[in-house]
């Protein structure tokens, strides 16, 4: 594990919803007893949403790193909707299960963020990426290479966080945002870089290698 991640182990976004459901939960537990069941089911799953564990950065130079747990949905030639470069797309889907924390998959400074209003299609279909709420964050790495990466609304997710600003200097694994409750991340990378991960693969933010530069 991470022993310098900066964070609690439940991420903060959650603090409030946590603090209610379990308020719920235990009231209604001392006036009704037994029907507070579903409540204390919801409590659980509201704190299992919201964790944010460490995890362990593999020091591979070139590795471009998980921004999400999830599933691979897409790894293909694509058109880079914010660069206008044809690159390497490979998109990450998070249920509701997943940890929702949010990491920079390489080092780099910003050069541009972008947010764009849209629908809250599912976001495991591929028109999500053009239709669907989003946030971008285009970075350069110190040797120049341009990678873009995209926080997608899904279809119950309705508040994507974005804590990072131009200018900043990212590190890879370092968390720089977080989508509620289902959603969706695009990584633009190079056409030279190799994936390393296959449509219907598990990741882990951070320890999984999705690909690497040339």
């Amino acid at each position: 594990m991470n022993k310098h991640y900066p964070h609690p182990i439940l991420a903060r976004e959650g603090w409030p919803f946590i603090a209610i459901s379990l308020i719920v939960a235990i009231v209604v537990t001392a006036l009704f007893g037994a029907w507070s069941i579903p409540l204390w089911i919801i409590a659980v799953f509201v704190v299992q949403f919201f964790r944010d564990p460490p995890r362990e950065i593999p020091q591979a130079p070139k590795a471009i790193l998980s921004p999400a747990d999830g599933r691979i949905v897409v790894v293909e030639k694509a058109m880079d909707p914010y660069r206008k470069v044809e690159a390497l797309k490979i998109s990450v889907f998070m249920n509701v299960f997943n940890v929702h924390s949010n990491r920079s998959p390489v080092d780099g400074t910003i050069e541009h963020i972008e947010y764009n209003a849209g629908s809250f299609l599912n976001a495991a279909l591929d028109k999500a990426s053009k239709e669907n709420e989003r946030n971008a964050v285009l970075a350069r790495l110190a040797d120049g290479t341009q990678v873009t990466f995209v926080q997608i609304a899904g279809l119950v997710a309705r508040r994507i966080l974005c804590y990072a600003k131009v200018g900043d200097q990212l590190a890879r694994g370092q968390r720089y945002g977080f989508i509620r409750f289902g959603s969706r991340v695009d990584v633009y990378l190079p056409l030279t870089a190799k994936a390393r991960v296959t449509i219907g693969d598990k990741v882990s933010a951070t320890e999984t290698i999705l690909a690497e530069l040339a």
